[in-house]
């Protein structure tokens, strides 16, 4: 169930959208994105490990994820769901939090799974960024993770 086709990411000056088919179903990965134990797996860059994820998936929960890089330096980031109709569309805000754990500047990420023949064409969209250099080290760190989910739904 490994990913069969190489991303496509189209860019803005402050907006990123990668669109990524899988060889699995939308449903598995639309819960690969929502089911904390699933999340676990995949959710950050090459070579880092997450650490926690924690979702309330009703429109207005909150979530919450924290990473740690390779050089052992952790990372949280936070929202609050938007929406969810499982398992077509998944929208939430996302904010980096600071060193104090304060969210920062607050984002839109809206996702889409389409079935296509028991495969799963998923579109991630993530605005308003403040530069390029920030929309692109954001596009690293999700294809980074998208091989991640490719390899876990091949496995799952």
């Amino acid at each position: 169930m490994a990913s069969t086709s190489n991303p496509t990411t189209k860019t803005g000056e402050r907006e990123l959208v990668i669109t990524r088919v899988f060889d699995a179903p939308r449903e598995l990965v639309f819960k690969a994105w929502t089911e904390p134990k699933r999340v676990m797996h995949w959710l950050g860059p090459k070579d880092f490990t997450a650490l926690e994820f924690e979702m309330d998936r009703r429109p207005g929960g909150a979530w919450h994820a924290r990473m740690r890089s390779p050089e052992g330096m952790e990372y949280s980031n936070r929202g609050v769901v938007r929406e969810v109709v499982e398992p077509e569309r998944l929208a939430f805000t996302f904010a980096w939090d600071d060193e104090d754990g304060k969210p920062g500047r607050e984002m839109l990420i809206t996702i889409t799974f389409a079935e296509h023949d028991g495969r799963t064409e998923m579109t991630f969209a993530q605005s308003v960024f403040e530069s390029a250099e920030d929309r692109d080290g954001h596009r690293e760190g999700w294809t980074e993770s998208f091989d991640r989910l490719a390899d876990y739904l091949a496995s799952a």
